[in-house]
């Protein structure tokens, strides 16, 4: 069986988790108009999702914006932990499985001592919204980062620098990517550090290393307790190779389908979130 959930704003709905705001804007009160329009539409989205075929919805970095950063203005934990764990167990009831993706910059193996403890300060921020909504099968999606001309070095200090992480590691699943990890390099990780694997279908089209994507999905299978997850979309042909396209084109779709060992969770990274299938649905009548 496949489910299947998108990431952080619904077009159908005009909703969306990532509302925020400048730096150079940060104030409580703003913040707090922010946060309170994000948990809104996370309501909203929740309640929609499971009368439209959906289990999985991936909560934006920016639910809190800027709550990881030196300058946040409360104390964001406090303040929300009610209303977190109030839309944690209306997710638990509608079955929806929760995830967070912080973005590109959050390099836990870089050299610069304070991009590492920036990095740490993100993944703490996300892994502790998880936490305080009760997302027992949550899953935090990391990318290795930057190889800084020495990827053996990367890899150690990427490794090192997550070891004592315990609230970090418990929901942490590391990706593969379209440049320079691929899912063997991102295994090695992971066993390391004792978490899960996520296969991106795209990713793995153009950096497979010695891996088929069905060689690929048969390692990173076992290294989960519950559901896998696989991350799915196609390439948009007039951008940069791995930009995602609106749509999940057929062959890809039917090849990831064919490839897969064991049923999954399947977040689809379309632009077209919720509607990334949907040409492939009305020609079968769904």
């Amino acid at each position: 069986m496949i489910r299947l959930g998108y990431p952080c704003e619904n077009l159908t709905l005009r909703a969306s988790t990532n509302h925020t705001l400048r730096l150079a804007s940060l104030s409580e009160e703003r913040v707090w108009a922010k946060v309170a329009e994000n948990l809104k539409d996370l309501e909203r989205i929740l309640r929609w999702n499971p009368g439209h075929g959906f289990h999985l919805f991936r909560v934006g970095q920016h639910l809190i914006p800027f709550a990881s950063h030196p300058a946040f203005p409360y104390d964001w934990e406090g303040a929300h932990k009610a209303e977190l764990s109030r839309l944690g167990a209306l997710a638990r009831a509608l079955g929806q499985r929760l995830s967070m993706h912080p973005a590109q910059y959050v390099n836990p193996g870089s050299p610069s001592p304070k991009v590492v403890e920036r990095s740490l300060a993100e993944l703490r921020y996300s892994a502790r919204v998880l936490s305080l909504m009760g997302a027992e099968d949550g899953v935090l999606v990391l990318h290795l980062g930057g190889a800084y001309g020495d990827k053996p070095g990367a890899l150690r200090r990427f490794v090192e620098n997550l070891r004592g992480e315990g609230e970090v590691l418990r929901y942490l699943a590391l990706e593969n990517d379209e440049r320079l990890w691929g899912v063997e390099e991102v295994m090695e990780a992971a066993e390391a550090l004792g978490v899960r694997v996520v296969v991106d279908a795209l990713h793995h089209a153009l950096n497979p290393g010695r891996l088929s994507l069905e060689e690929a999905l048969a390692l990173a299978f076992p290294t989960w307790q519950g559901r896998p997850k696989v991350h799915l979309a196609s390439q948009d042909p007039a951008r940069r190779p791995g930009a995602h396209a609106f749509y999940v084109a057929r062959e890809d779709w039917e090849r990831l389908l064919a490839a897969l060992p064991a049923p999954a969770d399947l977040m689809l990274e379309a632009k077209g979130k919720e509607r990334a299938l949907q040409p492939l649905l009305d020609k079968v009548g769904a």
